[in-house]
């Protein structure tokens, strides 16, 4: 039976900090516990996976709707693949490409028999052949993760920003660091984000700003502290996220 998590903390800021808690509460014995784990996790991580089978495996999109409906029933939801989750074997995400194209491939490997033996007429030999490919992680597959985490963490800070009524903070976030960044805007000069937000000098929406990048910051760890396990990996995660958004 899994019991709670011994490294949950808080953060400042609002933000929970729960290492490995996606792990550790989907193996809750405690139903409701153990549904919210797996809906967080469905809906953070299937567009990922999905993205991996079609454009690293060449997996037609309908057919790789099917696996992942497959993989989550099977593995995730009937064999607690999330729970049986280990950190010395390394990332968590590399653990769920890895156990999704295993179960891809004997998929495959059926509907092949089946075809052989006269079975239900699939073409899949190409798309097995392609799931055999590449042992390591896909490129597809990490820049789908990374946005996903990016998307979760932006919302995260968004949430707490208008729960505690810091609407300067998240505003002058959005105009000098998400729109430059995502939208290839202009930052909005600092004169303007004075007046829109009635601050008493440069310096102080200057000071702001940095408020607000630590505020994201903090949203990005509790966002992954969901996954990895103590602090070194969830700085490690960052580095090679942030590798991975910039190459993509």
């Amino acid at each position: 039976m899994v019991q709670s998590n011994p490294n949950h903390k808080a953060e400042r800021g609002g933000f929970p900090s729960t290492h490995w808690s996606i792990v550790v509460d989907a193996g809750n014995d405690q139903t409701i516990v153990r549904r919210e784990a797996l809906g967080r996790f469905l809906r953070r991580y299937s567009e990922a996976l999905k993205v991996h089978l079609i454009w690293r495996k060449r997996v037609d999109p309908h057919q790789a709707e099917d696996l992942i409906q497959g993989f989550l029933l099977a593995r995730v939801l009937e064999a607690d693949l999330i729970a049986k989750a280990d950190p010395q074997r390394g990332r968590f995400r590399n653990y769920l490409l890895t156990s999704l194209d295993r179960y891809a491939s004997n998929e495959y490997r059926s509907a092949r028999a089946a075809k052989r033996g006269g079975g239900r007429r699939i073409d899949l030999d190409e798309a097995a052949d392609a799931l055999d490919e590449d042992p390591t992680p896909a490129r597809s597959f990490e820049v789908a993760w990374a946005q996903q985490v990016l998307r979760e963490a932006v919302q995260r800070m968004r949430d707490y920003c208008e729960e505690s009524g810091r609407h300067d903070v998240w505003g002058i976030f959005e105009a000098r660091v998400l729109a430059p960044t995502l939208e290839d805007a202009e930052p909005v000069p600092y004169e303007q984000l004075v007046s829109r937000y009635r601050l008493q000098s440069l310096e102080q929406a200057a000071n702001l700003l940095a408020t607000a990048k630590r505020t994201f910051s903090r949203a990005m760890r509790s966002v992954i502290s969901e996954y990895e396990q103590d602090d070194s990996a969830i700085d490690a995660e960052i580095a090679e996220l942030r590798g991975i958004l910039g190459r993509g």
